[in-house]
Parts: C-alpha cells; structure tokens; sequence
C-alpha cells in the first residue's frame, strides 16, 4: 500500500466520523434526559480528537513526499 493510498483510507474513515459527529450533534440537541445528554457529549468528546487526527494523517501521508513540505513537529522523527 502506498503513502497515497493510506491517505484516501484516512481521508475516508474522516468522512465516516465526520458524518457521525453530526448524527450525534443533531441527536444532542432533541434528547431531554440529562443522562442521556451526558452520555452523547462523552461520546462526541471521545471522537472529535479522533476526527483531528484523521485529518492531519490523511495530509501527511497526500502531502509526505512533496519538497518544501511542512510537517507537524508531532510526526517528524
């Protein structure tokens, strides 16, 4: 599998939670049990660093062979 490759799969899986997180959000904001309320904002609070982080891999793998690149201080060696 190439670094282009593996870019199109973090690009997709993105987009899945991408869509999730609106789900959960629109789920959010019609629920009216305080319970249930705190169990979609804990679920939402543990997918959005996920989000982040597919985003910023699916550019770095697009992006790893390009001259000039600036790469996250977080992912260089």
């Amino acid at each position: 599998m190439t670094l282009k490759e593996l870019s199109a799969d973090y690009a997709a899986s993105a987009d899945l939670l991408r869509k999730r997180l609106a789900l959960l959000r629109r789920l959010l904001a019609q629920e009216t049990d305080p319970e249930a309320k705190w169990r979609l904002q804990r679920r939402i609070a543990a997918l959005t660093p996920l989000l982040t982080e597919m985003n910023l891999l699916a550019e770095y793998t697009a992006r790893y062979y390009e001259r000039g690149y600036y790469r996250d201080a977080k992912y260089r060696l």
